[in-house]
C-alpha cells in the first residue's frame, strides 16, 4: 500500500507527458494531491498497513508526511491559476517535475533503509532544480546552478556518513546493513568513534538541504527566484523531509546512549542559524529573499526543540507544522504580489494591501504568524520550545533566543509592514486577486490560526508520538 502512496504521483508524471492539453495537464496535479492526500491521512490514521522492512511508516514519518502532503495539495491547486497565467509556456516541464518532485519527498519519508533514504533526498534536488528556473532569465539559471552544486555536495557528504555508520556496525559481529530497524537494534554494538563521525557527517550533508546555517547559501537565491508555489514547497516541504533524515541520526545515536551528544551539535546549529537569520533580515528589501531567512530562522528553532530535548521536542513537531502551513501561506501570497508589481524588491512594493485586498492581506497576517505573534500557531509551538529551554534550566539559551526572535520581528516587520502598507504604487494593470491564487494561502493562514486556538485530540496525540 506505501508502494502506491509512492509510486502514485510517478505514474501521474508519465501521464502528464501523455495528455496533450495544457489545462488537463495543470488539473492533473490537484487530482494527483488530493489521492495522495486521502491516503496519507488514512496511513496516518492507522487505517492502511505501515510498511515493511523497506518503505514504512512510524509516528515521526507519519507526521512529514501529511504535512508535506497538506502543502503540496494547496500548491497544486494554486498551480492550476498561475500556469494559466503563462499560456506561452508549455507546462510540460513544471506539471511532471512537481509530481516527480510529491514522489521522491514521500520516498524519502517512508524509507526505513537509510540508502533508500540518500537516493530518494538526491532525487527530490534533481527533481525541484527545473522549477527553480521556470522563469528562465540570468537570476533564475545562476540560482538553479548554485542550489544544484550546494545541495549535491552536501548529500555527498551524507553519503560518507551512512559509510561511516555502516563501517561502524562491522565489528558487531552481524550482517552489516542500512535497513534502519535493524541499525536501532544493535546500536549499542556500534563503534561509537565511526558512529559519531557518520552522525557529524549526516548533520553536515542533510543540514545543507535542511538550511541550517551556515549550510544555507543556496537559499536566498532558489527561493528568491523560483515561483512562490515552488518556493513554498522547497520552504515547507523539502526542508521537513531534510529534518527527518537528520533525526533517523538523531535516533540512531540515541539508542547507542550518544542521544546528548547529537542533541547538543543540533542545538549549537540551530543557535548559530538564528543568529545568521537575525542578522540578514534587518534592512533586507527583497520579500523573497526575506522569507529565504526566515527559513533559516525556522529551521533553527527546530535543531533548537530538538537539541534541547524533552517538552521543547514536542513543541518541534508542533513547529514543523506550523512553519510547513505558514510558509505555504506566505509564498503564495508573495508570488500574487510580485505578479502585481511586476518586483519582489521594496522600492517598487508599497501599499499591497489596497491594490491586492486578499493577497496583501493574508502576507500581513502571514508575517504576524511566522514571527509568533498570537492567536496563531507558530506563537504557541515558539513559546512551547521556549518553556522546554527554560524548563531545562538553560537560561543564557532561552534569553538569547528571545533576543533573536525580537530582532527578527523587527527586522521582517519593517520591510513587510512598508510593502504592504500606506500609499500604493502603480501595479500590473489587469492583474487582481482571483479565487485559484487565493484559496490556497488563505486555507493555509486559517489552519494555523486554529492550531493556535486548538490542537484536535488526534492531532495532540500524533504529535507526542512523533517527539
Amino acid at each position: 500500500m506505501i508502494a502506491i502512496l509512492v509510486a502514485l504521483p510517478l505514474i501521474a508524471a508519465g501521464c502528464s507527458f501523455i495528455i496533450p492539453w495544457h489545462q488537463a495537464r495543470s488539473w492533473l496535479l490537484p487530482a494527483a494531491s488530493a489521492v495522495h492526500l486521502l491516503l496519507s491521512t488514512l496511513f496516518a490514521l492507522g487505517y492502511l498497513p505501515p510498511g515493511g522492512p523497506w518503505i514504512g511508516l512510524d509516528a515521526l514519518s507519519s507526521l512529514v508526511l501529511v504535512v508535506t502532503s497538506l502543502l503540496f495539495f494547496g500548491c497544486a491547486l494554486y498551480a492550476v491559476g498561475y500556469l494559466d497565467l503563462h499560456p506561452e509556456r508549455d507546462n510540460k516541464v513544471m506539471v511532471p517535475c512537481l509530481l516527480l518532485f510529491l514522489g521522491a519527498m514521500s520516498l524519502a519519508v517512508t524509507a526505513r533503509h537509510l540508502g533508500l533514504l540518500w537516493i530518494a533526498v538526491e532525487a527530490t534536488t534533481l527533481a525541484s532544480a527545473p522549477l527553480i528556473y521556470f522563469n528562465r532569465n540570468r537570476l533564475s539559471i545562476e540560482a538553479t546552478w548554485k542550489y544544484l552544486l550546494i545541495c549535491s555536495v552536501g548529500i555527498a557528504l551524507a553519503m560518507l556518513g551512512l559509510l561511516f555508520v555502516a563501517y561502524s556496525a562491522l565489528g558487531s559481529g552481524v550482517p552489516v546493513s542500512l535497513q534502519f530497524d535493524k541499525l536501532l537494534s544493535q546500536a549499542t554494538t556500534l563503534s561509537k568513534p565511526w558512529l559519531h563521525t557518520g552522525f557529524v557527517f549526516m548533520l553536515v550533508g542533510f543540514g545543507t538541504k535542511m538550511g541550517l546555517a551556515p549550510l544555507h547559501t543556496w537559499k536566498p537565491d532558489a527561493y528568491g527566484e523560483a515561483p512562490g508555489l515552488v518556493g513554498a514547497l522547497l520552504a515547507g516541504g523539502l526542508t521537513s523531509v531534510a529534518f527527518l533524515a537528520i533525526l533517523r541520526g538523531v535516533q540512531l545515536m540515541t539508542a547507542a546512549g550518544d542521544g546528548v551528544l547529537a542533541r547538543q551539535e543540533l542545538l549549537g546549529m540551530g543557535i548559530l542559524s538564528l543568529l545568521v537569520a537575525a542578522v540578514f533580515m534587518v534592512g533586507q528589501p527583497d520579500i523573497k529573499r526575506l522569507l529565504a531567512y526566515s527559513s533559516v530562522e525556522h529551521m533553527g528553532l527546530l535543531a533548537i526543540g530538538v537539541g534541547i530535548g524533552g517538552l521543547a521536542t514536542f513543541g518541534a513537531m508542533l513547529h514543523l507544522v506550523n512553519n510547513a502551513l505558514t510558509k505555504g501561506g506566505l509564498f503564495l501570497a508573495a508570488g500574487n504580489i510580485q505578479r502585481a508589481y511586476a518586483s519582489k524588491h521594496l522600492s517598487e512594493v508599497r501599499g499591497a494591501v489596497s491594490v491586492l485586498p486578499v493577497s496583501g492581506t493574508l502576507f500581513l497576517a502571514g508575517f504576524l504568524a511566522i514571527t509568533g505573534s498570537p492567536p496563531f500557531g507558530p506563537f504557541m509551538s515558539e513559546f512551547t520550545i521556549l518553556r522546554g529551554i527554560f524548563g531545562s534550566e538553560r537560561l543564557f539559551v532561552g534569553l538569547l533566543v528571545l533576543l533573536l526572535l525580537a530582532t527578527v520581528f523587527i527586522g521582517m516587520g519593517a520591510t513587510v509592514l512598508a510593502a504592504t502598507q500606506g500609499e500604493s504604487s502603480e501595479a500590473t494593470p489587469g492583474f487582481r486577486d482571483s479565487p485559484l491564487l487565493c484559496i490556497s494561502p488563505l486555507c493555509f493562514i486559517l489552519l494555523i490560526l486554529l492550531i493556535g486556538v486548538y490542537i484536535p485530540e488526534p492531532m495532540q496525540n500524533a504529535l507526542h508520538q512523533a517527539a
